[in-house]
């Protein structure tokens, strides 16, 4: 949600652009667009804010939704919560207008937290996906550390602290590091927008690296959960039937000793979570059922997995 910087600026030997005029890249909407615009952005922030909302929610309702992968839903919603209630409520009217007049201070503040959420959105998707991947790939250790909501907790603080050291010390500082301010008056975007080296390091980081591990887990996924499923369609129905995770031998003198890890048949849909995790997932829509049915809930409690 960074505005675009003014146009108008050469390349200097330093990889960074020089300012020749601080002319605005604003162009003012007419009246009719401008209104259009200011709807079309509200009807933006009241469902990013009311749906993250009702995911965070959802946790306070339910308690079998506390488990160790629920948890990185709950940070990347808090993310989203907090750009849908104070980054992109802040940028309308600059978008509109053409010019920042909050102030300096303001502008800063601005700038640290929506770098910042905006990065923590990405880390906690990188975050969701490989906890999907350890769950298929090593079920057994997965489900072992199922309760441990410490490890969780410790992954979630990771992602806060990684998305503010990639821009927030660069926002603060970058200024009284190259001895003043380019930033025109009456606009508002970070110092370093026009330092080629420093957005290709910190796109490599926030994008790429991302795009590239996400892809990674989910396509590991995809081919282990495919195999699992020849596996069982090759196998004898007397066989099959048992649903065996793994199967562990080992001797113990002239003893043989056989130890079965032992799960449910998955649900329809069980490992298709994705982004639509708390849509498809049942505690999910039973705790969405709590908050925007409950009288519904108390008369047909054996109805809660209905649609509202």
């Amino acid at each position: 949600w960074a505005p675009t910087p003014p146009e108008g600026s050469s390349a200097t030997p330093d990889g960074s652009l020089a300012h020749k005029a601080p002319v605005a890249n604003f162009h003012w909407f007419s009246s009719s667009t401008s209104v259009f615009l200011a709807v079309l952005m509200t009807l933006l922030v009241l469902a990013t804010v009311l749906g993250n909302a009702l995911v965070i929610l959802a946790f306070v309702v339910e308690k079998s939704l506390r488990t160790q992968g629920n948890f990185f839903f709950l940070n990347l919603a808090i993310a989203d919560f907090l750009v849908g209630g104070f980054c992109i409520p802040v940028y309308i009217p600059y978008v509109l207008t053409g010019e920042w007049r909050l102030g300096r201070g303001l502008c800063k503040l601005w700038l640290v937290v929506d770098y910042t959420l905006c990065t923590a959105s990405v880390f906690n998707i990188v975050l969701i996906s490989f906890d999907r991947f350890i769950s298929v790939t090593r079920a057994v250790n997965y489900r072992c550390q199922k309760g441990v909501t410490r490890q969780a907790v410790l992954k979630m603080v990771s992602v806060w602290l990684a998305a503010f050291l990639l821009y927030g010390p660069a926002i603060v500082s970058w200024e009284y590091i190259a001895g003043g301010s380019g930033v025109p008056a009456k606009e508002c975007y970070a110092e370093f927008y026009f330092n080629w080296y420093f957005l290709m390091t910190a796109s490599t980081v926030e994008f790429f690296t991302p795009f590239i591990s996400v892809t990674y887990f989910n396509l590991s996924i995809y081919i282990n959960i495919r195999k699992r499923n020849l596996m069982r369609a090759e196998r004898p129905a007397s066989v099959g039937a048992r649903d065996c995770e793994m199967e562990l031998r080992g001797r113990s003198g002239a003893e043989e000793r056989q130890v079965f890890f032992v799960r449910p048949a998955p649900a329809p849909g069980r490992q298709e979570r994705g982004v639509l995790y708390p849509l498809c997932h049942t505690n999910f829509r039973r705790a969405f059922n709590k908050l925007l049915c409950p009288a519904k809930i108390k008369i047909q409690p054996q109805y809660m997995e209905q649609k509202c």
